[in-house]
C-alpha cells in the first residue's frame, strides 16, 4: 500500500513544572548561588559531629584565646574551647531555630489569615485587630520584651519570635483569601453545602500557601538574625550552648586583641542571612505567574 499523503501530527510535549522551574533557575545564577550556600549550611548542620575535630564544649584553659592554627582553624575562646567546632554546632542550633520558628509562625499565619479572610465579620475583625496590636510594636523590641518577661531560654526565645512573626503571614494569607474565595470552585463548594472548615482547609489554604511560603523563605534570614540578636543580648540561648549570637556576645569583649573570636560567628550569620534573602527573591520571581516562561 502507498504511504498516506497525510503526515501524522505529533502534539508538542508540554514542559512540566519541574522543567519550567529549572529553566527559570538557570536564568537566575544569583538564586543558584543562594541555594548552594543554603544547602552547604544544611549539610554542615547535618554532619556537624563528623566535621568538627574537637568537642564544642571541651574546656582547655591552657589553650585559651589561641590564634587560628592548623589544630584550631578559628582559634579558641576564653576557656580554650575550639571555635570552629562551636561555630559548626551553632549552625545546627541557629538554622534549626530559624526554620522551626518560620514553619510554626507560617502555619499559624496561613490558618488565621484564611479564617479571617473567608469568614469575615466579627471573627475576622478580632483576628486582624490582634495582629494590628502586635504590629504596633517594633519587632525586635517586642521580641526582647517577651523574652525578658518569660525569662532567658531557648524555648522562650522561640516563642517570642513566633509571636512577632505571625502577623505578617496573617495579613498576606488574608489578602490572598479575599481573592480566592470569589473563585468559581469556592462558590460551587458553598452551593453544594460543604462546611466552612472543609472549604478553608481543602480549597482556601492550599491556594494561599504559595505566596506565604515565598514570604517564609524571605523572612528566614531575618528570623535567624533575630535569634542571633536575642542570643547576643543574653535573652536567647544560654551558655555554654554554642549559638552564633551568644558567641558574638562573649567574643566582642576580646575583639581588639582576639579579632577571630566574634568575626567567624558574624561571618556565618551574614552568609546564611544573605543566602536566604537571595534565594527568597529568586523563588518569588520564578513562582510569579506573570513571569515569562
Amino acid at each position: 500500500m502507498a504511504p498516506s499523503s497525510q503526515s501524522a501530527v505529533i502534539p508538542a510535549r508540554m514542559p512540566g513544572t519541574a522543567h519550567i522551574f529549572w529553566s527559570r533557575l538557570r536564568r537566575n545564577p544569583l538564586t543558584m548561588v543562594g541555594g548552594v550556600i543554603f544547602l552547604l549550611f544544611v549539610l554542615v548542620a547535618l554532619f556537624a559531629p563528623i566535621l568538627t575535630p574537637h568537642s564544642p564544649e571541651q574546656v582547655q584553659m591552657d589553650l585559651a584565646l589561641q590564634k587560628p592554627s592548623i589544630d584550631h582553624w578559628f582559634g579558641t575562646d576564653e576557656v580554650g574551647r575550639d571555635l570552629f567546632s562551636r561555630v559548626i554546632y551553632g549552625t545546627r542550633l541557629s538554622l534549626g531555630m530559624g526554620v522551626s520558628i518560620i514553619l510554626v509562625s507560617g502555619f499559624i499565619g496561613i490558618v488565621l489569615g484564611a479564617v479571617a479572610g473567608y469568614k469575615g465579620g466579627k471573627i475576622g475583625q478580632i483576628i486582624m485587630r490582634l495582629m494590628d496590636i502586635i504590629f504596633a510594636f517594633p519587632t525586635l523590641i517586642l521580641a526582647m520584651a517577651l523574652s525578658a518577661a518569660l525569662g532567658p531560654s531557648l524555648l522562650n526565645a522561640v516563642f517570642a519570635i513566633v509571636i512577632v512573626k505571625i502577623p505578617a503571614f496573617v495579613r498576606l494569607a488574608r489578602s490572598e483569601t479575599l481573592v480566592v474565595k470569589e473563585k468559581l470552585y469556592v462558590k460551587a463548594a458553598r452551593t453544594f453545602g460543604l462546611s466552612d472548615s472543609w472549604i478553608i482547609l481543602r480549597h482556601i489554604v492550599p491556594n494561599v500557601a504559595t505566596p506565604v511560603i515565598i514570604q517564609m523563605t524571605l523572612d528566614l534570614g531575618d528570623t535567624i538574625l533575630l535569634v542571633a540578636t536575642l542570643g547576643f543580648l543574653g535573652l536567647g540561648v544560654q551558655p555554654p550552648t554554642p549559638e552564633w549570637g551568644a558567641l558574638i556576645n562573649t567574643g566582642w569583649k576580646y575583639f581588639l586583641d582576639q579579632w577571630w573570636y566574634p568575626t567567624f560567628p558574624g561571618i556565618a550569620i551574614f552568609l546564611v542571612s544573605i543566602s536566604f534573602n537571595i534565594l527568597g527573591d529568586g523563588l518569588r520571581d520564578m513562582l510569579d505567574p506573570k513571569s515569562a516562561r
